[in-house]
């Protein structure tokens, strides 16, 4: 029997080691991973300082770093928000392709896509938040510390700091 397909949707802003744990579990239950960058579109504001491009990058380099790119069948894939809870479900599903898991820890996430995919239920990682990586940042603590190296030398090269404090 194939392993399934499962989804990780997140806004990774920026890609934390809570996120990081969750894809390495993901690695052994799943086939093909799909990794759903949440609000795509938004970007160049202290809450959402990296573009889905860059974020995108920052993912694939910690996912490189340990071998799960190449090793498993991972896909990055944008997805805008959409005023319609429903409507986004059916256009993140459309996007991503056929999915048998959804992996999430978030409220929301659950309710838009109960009844039209599995969910696996994932735990936060208690004191690591990607709103609490941005507060550090601002407040000038180790956040450096909660994401791995490939995004902490890529946040700095991006000048992300700044842009958090902005």
């Amino acid at each position: 029997m194939a392993k399934p397909t499962a989804l990780f949707i997140g806004s990774f802003q920026p890609y934390h080691m809570g996120h990081h744990m969750v894809i390495q579990g993901m690695t052994k239950l799943a086939g093909k991973i799909v990794i759903g960058i949440g609000s795509s579109k938004k970007s160049g504001d202290a809450d959402h300082p990296f573009t889905a491009q860059e974020r995108k990058e920052m993912i694939q380099a910690a996912l490189q770093a340990e071998d799960i790119i190449p090793m498993f069948d991972v896909h990055l894939v944008e997805l805008p928000d959409h005023e319609d809870d429903e409507r986004w479900a059916q256009q993140v599903l459309e996007a991503v392709g056929p999915v048998d898991k959804l992996w999430t820890g978030d409220e929301w996430t659950k309710k838009c896509f109960e009844g039209k995919v599995e969910i696996q239920e994932i735990k936060e990682v208690p004191g690591i938040s990607s709103s609490g990586i941005r507060e550090m940042m601002r407040k000038g603590g180790d956040w450096d510390e909660q994401v791995p190296d490939e995004v902490a030398k890529a946040i700095k090269n991006l000048e992300g700091v700044k842009r958090v404090k902005a």
